[in-house]
């Protein structure tokens, strides 16, 4: 909906671009450390206040007159939401034997693809009408979400063995420091460069080579939700049956590879083919990065899903950055530069050998 937000907020596509980067950076900085905060505030009471600061900061997107009004809505968006999804995650990995970890990660990575695609869907015909309906729904869907909460580690299975001490604040902040988390979050960050780059140049391209509209351009970019769903769970049980290693790079290769080619295409059919494959691609690299990122800190795993996801969506922050100027310098140029952050996470998984990228099963 990027162009007519610019329209609306009567200023141009590139400030309207910033709406992601302003969302995104205070998203990735807060969530460094939101998970290690929210085991000691309580996932079920941090995660529904979020919601409810997510849902009037929504509200305020809706009726901002300006555009910098906007973007600080945006912020306080991205605020908020830093501390959802890594306590989600944490308590997916409280509720699963380890055996099934794999799958229960693919079906969530799948259902959070379909949210990032889906989202343009609902944007591109709310646009159609007038932007503002898409930041309502926002608004009525994150009131609904806090009535629901994942449950406190005190009331589902923990990462202590029995008998074990609770871990201690300062504990829990040394124990992120370690070589697994390190891999996870360089593996989410040029993830994310390459896959939020595709979805945002992909509806960029079908709107000025195809002159698709706004609902259409949704559409398009929505097939990368689908696929993902649809790959997330057999993509789990890959990672269960043949490692986090094998799979991440074959996955990381693979996207790389349709990004690359998502620039070149002649025709509507092709880009909608190449953006599914990307979503499904992209759902592997993000189960690999949350599986290495859950199993790499047994004391901390909020904290460790946290920095993990903050270097995810630092990666989602600059990727408007880095790939805008060269799409419009021209737009092959723009696909194969959104490519290398793919290529980069699957040469870190290729050089890192041993117990980093094999990491051991969580404590039950």
């Amino acid at each position: 909906m990027l162009p007519e937000l610019a329209l609306g907020l009567h200023t141009s596509v590139s400030v309207a671009a910033w709406s992601l980067t302003a969302y995104m950076i205070p998203f990735a900085a807060i969530m460094v450390v939101s998970g290690t905060l929210a085991e000691r505030w309580g996932r079920s009471r941090t995660v529904r206040l979020a919601f409810i600061v997510y849902a009037a900061s929504s509200l305020a997107c809706a009726v901002a007159p300006t555009a910098s009004l906007f973007l600080a809505g945006r912020a306080v968006q991205g605020a908020a939401n830093a501390f959802t999804t890594p306590l989600l995650l944490a308590a997916i990995s409280d509720l699963v034997a380890p055996e099934a970890l794999g799958r229960a990660l693919g079906k969530f990575g799948g259902w959070q693809a379909a949210g990032q695609a889906f989202a343009p869907l609902i944007g591109g015909f709310a646009a159609a009408a007038d932007y503002r309906y898409a930041f309502a729904a926002s608004t009525l869907a994150a009131a609904v979400l806090a009535g629901y909460a994942p449950a406190d580690p005190g009331e589902a299975r923990t990462a202590r063995a029995p008998g074990a001490p609770a871990a201690d604040g300062r504990s829990r902040w040394l124990a992120l420091a370690n070589r697994r988390l390190a891999l996870a979050c360089a593996v989410a960050f040029g993830l994310f460069l390459t896959s939020s780059g595709l979805l945002l140049l992909a509806a960029l391209l079908a709107g000025d080579r195809f002159g698709i509209g706004p609902s259409g351009r949704g559409a398009v970019v929505a097939g990368f939700g689908v696929a993902g769903l649809v790959a997330g769970p057999a993509l789990g049980r890959l990672v269960d049956a043949r490692g986090v290693r094998l799979v991440g790079i074959g996955v990381l290769v693979a996207l790389g590879l349709a990004v690359a080619g998502t620039g070149l295409v002649g025709n509507v059919a092709v880009l909608a083919i190449l953006v599914a494959l990307c979503g499904a691609s992209s759902t592997g690299g993000r189960l690999v990065a949350n599986t290495l990122a859950l199993a790499s800190t047994p004391a901390n795993r909020a904290g460790a899903t946290s920095m993990t996801l903050a270097w995810q969506f630092l990666g989602s922050a600059l990727a408007p950055l880095a790939w805008l100027p060269l799409y419009h310098h021209l737009a092959a140029l723009g696909f194969l530069g959104a490519s290398l952050g793919a290529f980069f996470s699957a040469i870190v998984l290729l050089a890192v050998r041993g117990s980093a990228a094999s990491p051991a099963q969580p404590q039950r």
